[in-house]
C-alpha cells in the first residue's frame, strides 16, 4: 500500500453518530483527503473501520492505532481479512503499545515490555489465516528501537504527536521504501492566545503520559518545557494559524521525508466536529 497526500485523523469518526460520520467520510473522500484515521480507545474499532469504507470508494482507512492490548492477534487478522475481502486493499492496521496510564488502569501492572509485546502481537498476526501481510500494517514508533522493529517487520510507521525533526529521524531509521506517516495537530486560528485557548489545555492531557515526553526530551526540549508547555513546545507541536501556516508545517513533513501526513484539527470547546475546518483547509492542503 502506497500512501500519499494529507489525512484526517480524528476521534469523531471513531466515536461519532456513524450516519453523521459515514456522511462526512464520504464528503472527505470527495475533498481530496487520501485517508481517513481513528483511535482505538475500547469498543468495536473494527464496526468503526467498516462503516467509514463502506462510504467511501477510494480512501485508505486506517487505525491510529490499534490497541494491541485490547485485541488478540487471530480476531484482527480475521477483521482485516473481512474487510480487505469486501473492500479491497484500503484497510490499513496501524498498530500500537498506547501508555502506561492508560493500559494498567483496566488491569494493573499489564502493561511491561512494550518493545516485546507488539513483536509478540507481529509474530501473532503473521501466524493467523489468513495473515495480516507487513505491507498492510505499521506502526506507531517514536522510539529507535521501535523504529527499527517497524522498519524490519511492517510497512512503515504513524508516529503521533511528534515534529518535522522526529520525521526526519524516523526517515533516516527506516531508510528509502518504508512509510513514513506522521500525525500533525492543527488549530486554525487568528492569533496565539487564540491558538493557545484550543491547544494547551489538550496538549497538558498527553504530556501526562511518559511515551510522548520521553520522545520530546529526546528531541531537544527541557523538562521545563514540558511542565509549563512552553510557547517553544507548543508551536512544535501545534500547527496554528491560517492555512498558509498549516500548508507550510505539512510541507516541513515532506521535506523530512514524509509520504503522507494525517492533521488532526483541535477545536473550540463544544464542537464536536471539525467538518468546516476541514473544508476550509482541503484547498491548501490536498
Amino acid at each position: 500500500m502506497k500512501l500519499s497526500g494529507v489525512g484526517v485523523w480524528d476521534g469523531w469518526l471513531r466515536y461519532g453518530d456513524p450516519q453523521e460520520v459515514a456522511q462526512a467520510a464520504a464528503e472527505l473522500e470527495s475533498l481530496g483527503y487520501s485517508a481517513l484515521w481513528i483511535p482505538d480507545t475500547g469498543g468495536p474499532v473494527f464496526d468503526a473501520v467498516r462503516n467509514l469504507l463502506a462510504a467511501t470508494n477510494e480512501i485508505v482507512v486506517a487505525t491510529g492505532i490499534l490497541n494491541l492490548w485490547m485485541h488478540e492477534p487471530q480476531a484482527a487478522a480475521a477483521a482485516h481479512a473481512e474487510l480487505t475481502q469486501t473492500y479491497g486493499q484500503r484497510f490499513l492496521m496501524g498498530i500500537g503499545v498506547s501508555h502506561a496510564p492508560i493500559v494498567d488502569k483496566a488491569e494493573a501492572g499489564r502493561y511491561q515490555k512494550p518493545l516485546a509485546a507488539t513483536a509478540s502481537f507481529l509474530d501473532g498476526l503473521d501466524q493467523a489465516q489468513p495473515t495480516v501481510p507487513a505491507e498492510s500494517r505499521v506502526l506507531a514508533a517514536l522510539g529507535p528501537k521501535m523504529l527499527e522493529l517497524a522498519r524490519r517487520r511492517t510497512a512503515g510507521v504513524h508516529p503521533y504527536l511528534v515534529t518535522p525533526e522526529h520525521t526526519r529521524i524516523a526517515r533516516e531509521a527506516l531508510g528509502e521504501g518504508p512509510l513514513v506517516l506522521p500525525e500533525q495537530t492543527v488549530v486554525l486560528a487568528g492569533s496565539r492566545p487564540e491558538a493557545r485557548q484550543i491547544g494547551t489545555g489538550w496538549l497538558k492531557g498527553y504530556f501526562g503520559l511518559p511515551n510522548y515526553t520521553n520522545n520530546l526530551l529526546r528531541l531537544g526540549f527541557s523538562q521545563e518545557d514540558i511542565d509549563t508547555i512552553s510557547d517553544r513546545v507548543f508551536d512544535a507541536m501545534i500547527a496554528w494559524g491560517d492555512e498558509g501556516a498549516i500548508q507550510a508545517r505539512i510541507a516541513e513533513h515532506r521535506a523530512a521525508g514524509a509520504d503522507h501526513v494525517t492533521i488532526q484539527v483541535l477545536t473550540a470547546e463544544g464542537v464536536a466536529d471539525p467538518r468546516e475546518q476541514w473544508r476550509r483547509l482541503a484547498p491548501a492542503l490536498v
